[in-house]
């Protein structure tokens, strides 16, 4: 079993996004990769030399954090509302 299931994702978009099928707007985006980035942080926590992961890590961190930077010039009220959503340090 999928540690990320369809539920588990609509439950994200819908919470996140416009609707539950929502998937492409920067608020679920960011959440569904808020969701696998600390997924994946537990998961090194316990297996430190899976440097497959970490390199996955890495790059989601990259995905995310462009996808604010995008949101912040573009509309910085809905950036700032889903930082403080998703309690990310910014």
């Amino acid at each position: 079993m999928s540690y990320l299931s369809a539920e588990k994702k609509q439950e994200l978009f819908g919470k996140h996004g416009k609707s539950k099928t929502d998937t492409g707007s920067p608020e679920s985006q960011i959440a569904l990769f808020s969701y696998r980035i600390s997924h994946l942080t537990e998961h090194l926590k316990s297996n430190k030399h899976d440097f497959g992961t970490q390199r996955s890590l890495l790059r989601l961190v990259g995905k995310r954090r462009r996808l604010l930077e995008y949101l912040k010039e573009t509309e910085i009220e809905r950036y700032r509302a889903i930082v403080k959503e998703l309690n990310l340090r910014r």
